[in-house]
């Protein structure tokens, strides 16, 4: 324990630094699952505005550095992109060639 009264402010201060930093951490986990586990193109789209708008938050408040949140937010993107473009292609029937539509 510290002794000098600046750094038992110090430790006051940390503790719930910590806890809030830690409740935004949680969060933005959160969102991320809910994201990569929507089920519809629609959802995920909504879901990923709500994400987007976490990561920003947490880096306004200096909970992350700007670059880890853009990071995670294009990576989130390209993975939406790449799981509903994948389903978009297996549903559209294929044409085999010298067959006239």
């Amino acid at each position: 324990m510290p002794n000098i009264r600046s750094a038992k402010k110090r430790l006051r201060q940390n503790k719930k630094r910590r806890l809030r930093n830690k409740s935004v951490k949680s969060y933005l986990k959160t969102i991320t699952k809910k994201v990569k586990n929507a089920k519809e193109k629609n959802e995920a789209t909504d879901l990923l505005k709500e994400a987007y708008k976490a990561y920003d938050m947490a880096v306004s408040k200096g909970v992350i550095h700007k670059n880890n949140a853009a990071r995670h937010k294009s990576r989130l993107t390209r993975f939406i992109n790449k799981k509903f473009l994948v389903a978009e292609e297996s549903q559209e029937p294929t044409l085999q060639p010298g067959t006239s539509s």
